[in-house]
């Protein structure tokens, strides 16, 4: 296989799947969706499929066919489990998969997220990320009382969310490093555990945060856990640009991914980042089936169920492995560094990826036949930083122990 440009392949898992009828599905497991072993068997088979990391779907909000207001039915899957929780319990049962739980920033606290992920990163042996989302939904502002959305421009709220969101992330990362390597001595003869010189107040002073720290939590085993965000257009893509380290975008065709790369590339350079501190990766909504017509029909089964045909915020593909295969190549040829897949249905679809796209890539030289030792900073291409806040950077004052 070349190593030259590593393909790198994920797939997204949300409940039985991302078409809202999957669950009735002859396949689907309905009745273990919030059984931890549903979601551990799930991760284990991408594992076995080489994958670099899952994602796991989460919100504020129940489940909802209409985009920003709860649609009353009562045919389709509501409720979810925590996706932090998930991952934590998923952690210990995988060895080298990367494990990405979405979370929603707007309406939560960056210490308690960075405690959280620092933490799934020393359950997983540094294989942690986090997906982090915005939401400018009224029915998830109203689950606590302190935003109200209504009356203002949708592109006033996408630039004020996602402005806090980039200070959400920096004050993570602060907090991250906000322990040095060291900084942990357990030395039992002297009585010292602590090296209070090596703990850093992180000072950040924003207009959305406040956040003195440092971290209760050691710094992770990576350093600096993978940082991942979906993104549709230019706002989200300055962001993604600016604070992520793997962006998830939704081209359509090969012309349309160089144009979305040739834009977050230019974003990261205004921010002083090298085009390889960031890796684009596609969203694609796939329909698997041995034939084409199966493929189709599976679709036209559900879509019938659901009242009317599926449509998502990612471009979606019915048909083979094969055929599969050949668009994920064809699309990497323009620039395209993987692919987020999304089933539409569970199992089904993510046991094809692993049984029949997976080896048909392998095939054609273009994806991995086994894992290599590291961390998912290590597989992405990034290896471990450095503290910003050791001896010799420009640091802030140290922390009382």
């Amino acid at each position: 296989m070349s190593t030259d440009t590593p393909l790198h392949l994920a797939v997204a898992l949300d409940g039985a799947g991302w078409h809202p009828a999957a669950w009735r599905e002859a396949s689907a497991q309905p009745g273990d969706l919030l059984d931890p072993s549903y979601w551990v068997g799930l991760v284990q088979t991408a594992e076995a499929g080489l994958l670099d990391f899952v994602t796991l779907e989460d919100s504020l909000a129940l489940q909802s066919s209409r985009n920003n207001t709860h649609d009353q039915r009562t045919d389709l899957v509501r409720g979810r489990l925590d996706s932090v929780m998930v991952a934590a319990r998923v952690a210990p049962l995988t060895e080298h998969i990367g494990l990405i739980p979405s979370v929603t920033v707007t309406h939560t606290e960056p210490f308690h997220l960075s405690k959280a992920i620092a933490t799934l990163d020393y359950v997983s042996q540094g294989r942690a990320g986090v997906r982090v989302q915005v939401s400018g939904r009224p029915q998830e502002a109203a689950h606590f009382g302190r935003r109200q959305w209504e009356g203002r421009p949708a592109e006033e709220i996408s630039r004020k969310l996602f402005a806090e969101a980039g200070d959400y992330v920096e004050v993570m990362r602060r907090l991250w490093d906000s322990w040095e390597d060291d900084a942990e001595i357990r030395d039992v003869a002297t009585g010292r555990f602590v090296d209070r010189e090596k703990l850093h107040y992180i000072d950040f002073n924003g207009r959305w945060f406040n956040v003195k720290g440092p971290s209760i939590t050691p710094r992770p085993p990576q350093g600096q856990p993978v940082v991942a965000a979906l993104a549709h257009s230019s706002v989200p893509y300055r962001f993604a640009a600016e604070q992520a380290d793997i962006v998830l975008a939704t081209p359509t065709d090969p012309a349309g991914a160089g144009v979305i790369i040739e834009e977050v590339r230019r974003y990261q350079r205004e921010a002083g980042r090298p085009d390889a501190a960031v890796v684009i990766l596609a969203d694609l909504v796939v329909f698997l089936g041995a034939t084409q017509q199966q493929a189709e029909d599976r679709k036209t089964r559900m879509d019938d169920r659901f009242g009317h045909p599926y449509r998502s915020d990612a471009p979606i593909f019915t048909g083979t492995p094969a055929a599969l295969a050949q668009l994920i190549g064809e699309w990497k040829d323009a620039g395209i560094q993987g692919f987020r897949l999304r089933p539409a249905g569970l199992p089904v679809d993510l046991d094809l990826i692993v049984s029949d796209v997976v080896p048909e890539l392998q095939r054609r030289s273009l994806f991995r036949t086994a894992y290599g030792p590291g961390t998912l900073r290590d597989r992405m291409g990034w290896g471990r930083p450095a503290n910003r806040y050791a001896q010799g950077a420009n640091v802030g004052p140290k922390a009382t122990a």
